[in-house]
C-alpha cells in the first residue's frame, strides 16, 4: 500500500486496515493502529510500518489507548476474509470463507459489512473487476482479462463495465481511447485548480500546487484519451467555481460526468444538498440515505468525490466536530468552510 494511502486510511480513522499496517508518530515515539480514536498527527511527523513488531525495531512502544498489540476476534476474521478474497483464484462462498475466519456465516457477514460497507460477494465482485482494470492497463486482451480475474462470461463483464470503468472494457484497455476531455487550470485562494469536463459535464475539480502536477494525474488517469486544454469552453464553469472558492453565494447546479456505484451516488446527491453554511457530521449522511450504520462507507465515498466544491464533501465533519480528513488538504477544508460561514451583522446604533 502506497505511504498516500495510508496516510488518507489514518485521517479517515479507516479500521479496515487495521492488522494491515501500523502509524508511528517520531514527536511521541508512539505506535498506533489506522482507527487509533487519538488527536490526528502531522504528516511531517508520521512514518508506516508493516506491523507492530517493525515498529518497535525502530523504537516506538505501543500506544496506550488503540493497543495495536490486541486484535480482536472481529477484526482478525475480517482481516482473515478479506486477504483470503484479495488471493482467491475462483469465488468463495461464504460458507469456505467463515470457517476460514473461524466465525459463522451470519456473523461474518454482519462485521464484514460494518467493516468494509460491502458484503463479502460484493467486495469479491469488486476485487475481480479491479483485477480487470489491472490486467487491462498491463496490455491484456479483454478475454484474457476477464477470465483471469474470474468472470465466468464476456456478458457479465460489460454488463458491469459502465459503472465501474465508465467506458467499455477495451476503451478503458486502451486508456480512454477516443474519449475526448477538455481542461483548464486557473490560481485560486487555495492554490492551482483544475476543472475537466467530457462532453456530458465536469468530471474533475481538483486541487494541486502547480500545473504540472495536476495535468500529470489527469493524463495518467487517462493516458490515452484525447486530453486538451481549452479555457474558453470551460471559463464559465471555472468561474462559478472561483467565486465559490472564494465564499460568493452561487448555484453549484453544474452538469456532471461522474461514474459512482449506487451507494457512492446517494452519499453524493446527499452532499449536494447541505445548504452553503451549514455542515454535517458522517453519521448525520448515513442515515439520512438510510444506512445508518455505514459511517465508514460515508466517509470514503467523501475522500473518493471527483469533483470538488461542486459535491461539497468538505461541509462533512466529525460527530465531535473535529474536521477530520479532506482529500486535498484539511487546510484547504478549514478555509472553505470559514468562507462560507455567514457574516454576522451588527446592529447599528
Amino acid at each position: 500500500m502506497h505511504m498516500d494511502t495510508q496516510w488518507q486510511s489514518v485521517m479517515a480513522r479507516d479500521s479496515r486496515q487495521d492488522g494491515r499496517f501500523v502509524f508511528a508518530v517520531r514527536t511521541t515515539g508512539v505506535y498506533c493502529r489506522p482507527s487509533c480514536p487519538s488527536r490526528r498527527p502531522r504528516r511531517d511527523s508520521v512514518e508506516f510500518f508493516a506491523d507492530a513488531k517493525q515498529a518497535e525495531l525502530a523504537g516506538y512502544r505501543p500506544c496506550l489507548r488503540c493497543k495495536p498489540t490486541q486484535i480482536s476476534t472481529q477484526v482478525r476474521a475480517v482481516t482473515k476474509a478479506r486477504r483470503l478474497l484479495d488471493s482467491a483464484e475462483r469465488i468463495l462462498t461464504l460458507a469456505e470463507l467463515s470457517a476460514a475466519a473461524g466465525v459463522s456465516p451470519f456473523y461474518l457477514q454482519r462485521i464484514f459489512k460494518r467493516a468494509t460497507g460491502l458484503s463479502p460477494r460484493e467486495y469479491q465482485s469488486a476485487r475481480r473487476m479491479s483485477n480487470v482494470k489491472q490486467g487491462l492497463r498491463k496490455g491484456a486482451n479483454v478475454t484474457t482479462a476477464l477470465y483471469d480475474a474470474g468472470f465466468g462470461s464476456s456478458s457479465r463483464l460489460y454488463e458491469k463495465s459502465t459503472q465501474h470503468l465508465g467506458m467499455t472494457p477495451g476503451a478503458y484497455r486502451r486508456g480512454g481511447s477516443r474519449e475526448q476531455i477538455s481542461y483548464s487550470i486557473a490560481p485560486s485562494p487555495l492554490g492551482r485548480v483544475l476543472l475537466a469536463a467530457t462532453a456530458k459535464g465536469l468530471c474533475a475539480v481538483r486541487f494541486g500546487e502547480s500545473t504540472g502536477e495536476l495535468e500529470r494525474s489527469l493524463r495518467q488517469e487517462f493516458h490515452a484519451a484525447t486530453i486538451i486544454r481549452d479555457d474558453v469552453a470551460l471559463q464559465p464553469y471555472l468561474q462559478t467555481v472561483l467565486e465559490a472558492i472564494c465564499g460568493a453565494q452561487v448555484s453549484m447546479d453544474l452538469p456532471l460526468d461522474i461514474r459512482a456505484t449506487a451507494f457512492q451516488k446517494k452519499v453524493w446527491d446527499a452532499l449536494r444538498r447541505i445548504p452553503r453554511g451549514e455542515t454535517r457530521s458522517y453519521s448525520d449522511i448515513a442515515k439520512e440515505i438510510g444506512k445508518s450504520s455505514a459511517v465508514r462507507a460515508v466517509a470514503r465515498a467523501c475522500a473518493t468525490n471527483p469533483v470538488a466544491i461542486v459535491v461539497p464533501c468538505h461541509r462533512v465533519i466529525r460527530s465531535d466536530g473535529a474536521l477530520s480528513g479532506y482529500r486535498w488538504g484539511v487546510d484547504r477544508k478549514a478555509k472553505l468552510l470559514e468562507q462560507e460561514r455567514p457574516s454576522v451583522i451588527l446592529p447599528t446604533s
